[in-house]
């Protein structure tokens, strides 16, 4: 059994589809999504439809949950406010129905997916968390593969005899180590493929190209709030 697991598409269509392409060429037996679909990109409709194709399993991400509530533990600017009601303007009542249905964790046979924690989509797991923060994080978990997104890192790492794996991020992948005012996005769509071999878990981290310049263009068409955002696509110099 071999399952596909991606997270944090941030509205990012061009992304979703290199993701999408890559799996056509290189297929699975289930997909799980580990959620923020929509809210900061220039297509969080097109992302939506993408993923209903997909039928699969979707976690609620903070950043859905934000989208639909405007509820958020992170502090809020004028930028996240004025994307959030561009974003639902983009969005038809079955795009907000469907978001509605995403679940808190999503549990099948050998793997437990959230978006932050078990307990919540706002909780940070890093490569770097103290073991004793990353084990309170996951305490009751009882599965061969804990799978989390929300902080757009891949990484695996072993908690007793299960895995936690995080795929990264397909929409906005990023190296964390950047200058701060000067932070450059990746121009490839980051994702895992977890492998059961008679019980014993295997990862692959994947990463699938793109345009970074068929974002921008879809940034500027897009009529999207802070079109300067853009820029953080172009390659440094």
């Amino acid at each position: 059994m071999r399952t596909a697991l991606f997270s944090d598409v941030h509205g990012n269509a061009v992304a979703f589809d290199a993701f999408i392409s890559d799996l056509e060429r290189r297929p699975v037996d289930r997909i799980v999504c580990l959620g923020d679909a929509v809210q900061g990109g220039p297509e969080p409709a097109v992302c939506l439809a993408r993923l209903r194709e997909l039928r699969c399993p979707v976690v609620m991400g903070n950043a859905d949950w934000y989208v639909l509530t405007g509820e958020t533990a992170e502090p809020e600017t004028d930028q996240h406010r004025s994307m959030r009601e561009w974003t639902l303007a983009q969005l038809s009542d079955d795009d907000i129905a469907f978001v509605r249905s995403f679940r808190p964790t999503v549990e099948l046979p050998g793997l437990l997916a959230f978006h932050g924690s078990p307990s919540s989509f706002e909780e940070l797991i890093f490569p770097t968390t103290p073991e004793e923060e990353f084990r309170r994080m996951l305490e009751g978990a009882d599965a061969p593969v804990l799978a989390g997104g929300h902080v757009h890192l891949q990484f695996v790492r072993r908690r007793d005899s299960s895995l936690f794996v995080n795929p990264g991020s397909v929409g906005l992948a990023y190296d964390h180590e950047q200058p701060a005012d000067d932070v450059r996005l990746d121009p490839w769509a980051q994702y895992a493929v977890v492998s059961d071999d008679e019980g014993v878990a295997s990862v692959e981290l994947r990463r699938a190209l793109f345009d970074h310049d068929a974002v921008i263009d879809a940034y500027e068409r897009s009529g999207a709030p802070h079109p300067e955002r853009s820029a953080a696509w172009r390659p440094r110099d």
